[in-house]
């Protein structure tokens, strides 16, 4: 919901007589000894822990329950803690009956053994140096669509695909707890999941930080689809049932964010189908823009896959509220089979689906998100690549891109209030965003 801020009580016109400044400050400091009176340094100090102490009990108060503490789990991380958010409204995902899209590896312990976690469950990791770093704003990292914690900010080597033929062993969050941040991140249950879902979650992990430091805000470092789950929250988009934002968040840093949306689904949609489509033999957790595909000779229907909601089944809600049309900018993929009745809707060739504008008209959260507004008070930052190099991936090349999210959308302003700096790393990729140096040092200047 957006607030209607209200008009300070105009000036009274006519001068006023001032008393000198230095004499104003030295009757304050007499006032403050005599009276017990704070001064303005002291006024200031109080007014931050008061902040600090509301933020705390707004967090202790929530519907939050710690189910399970990880010690020393590697990776550079101090611990990881698993909770549970037991507002009514969270739900249960549903993800791709072959498993292509449940947690793996560590995640998967971390949530009590499962891949297929509650979506009001989530991880809160830790970095070395959480309790003893210098800066005095903490960090919350959020990961990005098929992805984890662990390897988007600790370890881009873990999954061998980081963007480069080279991965780094440590990541972002080394780097910022190298230079005295308090770092934290989140993990999500659904790695494709509802970014309403998530955006309620982000808001848990900022007031349970806020609570185990006594700070009053943090700053949120968001990647790809993150951005849209962490920009949900500071701008109040949330479900009926959602708490509005709490002004917990000072700046709000976007890597490759799609903040004008993507179509990459739609415009280069044959290409998803062979890598995703079981009868094809595609096993990548990655949805389809069709309803309906030819393989082999047999014509056969994936539900689930499918970016809309059909028959019940709607496993990558995530990537339907990304979407945004760029067709009238940069044009359709025309080389790809059937491009226009996937783009457009309609029986191709050898698919069949109701096109982008259907699946936007179903739940995109980019106009909404532009309309509500960024608040002035959170400022923001947008870094882009300019790359469209990613080893082993259909690049965006429609037009300048990262490989996934067009340049002009990472650095998409609309509904932006309050702008801190933009950048374009043009030798960088979607992946390499996350981890690469020149990344790092500009996040860290930005977090300044």
């Amino acid at each position: 919901m957006r607030r209607t801020p209200t008009s300070a009580t105009p000036t009274r016109p006519g001068t006023p007589r001032r008393t000198p400044t230095a004499l104003s400050a030295v009757l304050l400091t007499l006032a403050a000894l005599l009276l017990g009176t704070p001064t303005t340094a002291q006024a200031a100090a109080t007014a931050r822990a008061v902040t600090a102490q509301t933020a705390a009990a707004q967090a202790a108060a929530a519907p939050l329950a710690l189910e399970a503490t990880f010690p020393a789990p590697g990776n550079g991380w101090a611990k990881v803690e698993r909770y549970l958010d037991t507002t009514p409204g969270f739900r249960a995902e549903q993800y791709p009956a072959d498993g292509r899209g449940d947690q793996d590896g560590a995640r998967r312990t971390y949530f009590g053994g499962t891949g297929e976690p509650y979506s009001g469950r989530f991880l809160l990791y830790s970095a070395t140096g959480w309790d003893t770093g210098g800066r005095q704003t903490p960090v919350l990292l959020v990961h990005g669509a098929n992805d984890n914690a662990d390897r988007a900010w600790a370890n881009p080597a873990e999954s061998g695909t980081c963007g480069a033929s080279a991965c780094p062993s440590t990541g972002l969050a080394q780097y910022l707890a190298g230079t005295g941040h308090r770092v934290f991140a989140i993990g999500f249950a659904h790695k494709q999941g509802d970014n309403l879902l998530q955006a309620q979650t982000v808001g848990d992990a900022v007031a349970l930080i806020q609570a185990r430091l006594g700070v009053s805000q943090v700053d949120v470092v968001a990647w790809s689809k993150g951005e849209v789950a962490a920009r949900a929250y500071v701008s109040s988009v949330r479900p009926s049932w959602g708490r509005a934002y709490a002004g917990d968040v000072r700046r709000l840093i976007t890597l490759g964010g799609p903040n004008g949306g993507l179509d990459y689904v739609y415009a280069h949609g044959w290409s998803f189908d062979l890598a995703a489509w079981p009868a094809c033999g595609g096993t990548a957790n990655a949805p389809s823009p069709h309803l309906y595909m030819t393989c082999y000779g047999t014509y056969t229907a994936q539900p689930c896959l499918g970016v809309l909601p059909t028959g019940g089944y709607d496993c990558y809600p995530g990537q339907r509220q990304l979407l945004a049309r760029w067709d009238g900018r940069y044009g359709v993929d025309g080389t790809s089979q059937d491009w226009w009745t996937t783009y457009y809707g309609g029986q191709g060739f050898y698919t069949s689906g109701q096109g982008i504008q259907a699946a936007i008209d179903a739940g995109s959260l980019i106009a909404p998100l532009q309309q509500a507004g960024v608040p002035a008070s959170v400022r923001t930052y947008l870094l882009a690549g300019g790359s469209a190099d990613i080893p082993g991936v259909l690049n965006e090349n429609r037009g300048p891109s990262d490989g996934i999210v067009f340049t002009a959308s990472a650095l998409d302003t609309t509904g932006v209030a309050t702008i801190g700096g933009t950048r374009l790393l043009a030798g960088l990729n979607h992946l390499e965003l996350a981890w690469a140096p020149e990344a790092e040092s500009q996040v860290d200047g930005w977090l300044d």
